[in-house]
């Protein structure tokens, strides 16, 4: 995609233009990017109009459900961010301020990697760095993309998107893995002979499954379709790995989760694999980033940290 601004912006833009670009392009609202920068709502909307008015296009479309940015907004955001975030780094280290000494990281994760392969990351990295923070945040991937392209996480634990929504992101494979039907031991489907390998048999028992519009939700259905199935009604939808685990554990439920998700409870004895085969539901997780954008010293040891024990998942 071709540049849409001038090439005498830079000497004609000023670093208020594009924090509070980057505020309303993380915030999505006017009124709450301007609480945030200490300034009221016409005067954010005031810089944002001279910022749009020096690039010569729209980077910002205002609605009543908030503040999207133009496909020429995501591409000067990219850069802004980068932009902001070296000048705040460089400003705090003459500073001597404590942030400076002591970095944090700020990472994304789907729920069902946060709860597997991040614990025992960060455990290593505070094991190598004591001073180090992490700032872990979870959610579905289209959130986690939307804050990565905002440039309020380093990177992400996720998964590849439609290329739309890659535009900009680079992605780097820790892993691929399938979904899982497991229940808790002494369950009735691990005791009828014959019966733990029939899908039709799993319908007679609650199911806890992820969210519509997800990938694992998107597999699980497909899988029930392969075999001429249907999801039944009164099923269980979420994303709390903690839930769905006590679901399973404490009741006859059958929670079907990609594996890592269950992996510890599995080699402790705490839940069962269910003998179902689940082919083709396997899916890449990977490390999503900015391309532009150089990661910090500590981002780049932690991503390099998620690629060695994504490795040896035992």
């Amino acid at each position: 995609m071709e540049s849409a601004f001038s090439t005498d912006l830079p000497s004609r833009i000023r670093f208020r233009h594009l924090s509070c670009f980057v505020a309303i392009a993380q915030e999505r609202n006017l009124r709450r990017a301007a609480e945030r920068l200490h300034l009221s709502q016409p005067a954010v909307s005031k810089t944002l109009g001279e910022l749009e008015a020096l690039a010569g296009v729209q980077l910002v479309e205002r609605g009543r459900q908030g503040a999207r940015l133009t496909a020429a907004g995501e591409q000067f955001l990219r850069h802004a961010v980068g932009v902001t975030q070296a000048l705040e780094s460089a400003t705090a280290a003459l500073m001597g301020s404590t942030d400076a000494s002591a970095p944090v990281v700020h990472v994304g994760a789907l729920p069902t990697v946060a709860s597997s392969l991040l614990p025992q990351a960060i455990a290593h990295l505070h094991a190598q760095r004591p001073h180090a923070g992490v700032r872990l945040r979870t959610g579905t991937n289209v959130e986690l993309l939307t804050a990565l392209k905002a440039g309020e996480l380093d990177f992400i634990v996720g998964r590849m998107a439609e290329p739309d929504r890659m535009q900009g992101l680079s992605f780097e494979l820790l892993y691929a893995e399938p979904l899982a039907l497991v229940v808790r031991p002494g369950h009735p489907l691990l005791t009828q002979p014959g019966a733990s390998a029939s899908l039709q048999a799993v319908l007679d028992y609650p199911l806890v499954i992820a969210t519509p519009g997800t990938v694992p939700r998107h597999h699980t259905e497909a899988l029930f379709q392969t075999h001429g199935l249907r999801l039944p009604a009164g099923v269980t939808e979420t994303l709390s790995v903690s839930v769905a685990r006590l679901l399973a554990c404490r009741s006859d439920a059958v929670w079907i989760t990609p594996e890592r998700a269950a992996a510890d409870d599995l080699a402790h004895g705490q839940l069962a694999r269910l003998d179902i085969v689940t082919s083709g539901t396997k899916e890449p997780v990977g490390l999503l980033r900015r391309s532009a954008a150089t990661p910090s010293e500590l981002a780049s040891a932690f991503m390099e940290l998620l690629t060695e024990l994504a490795q040896t998942p035992d």
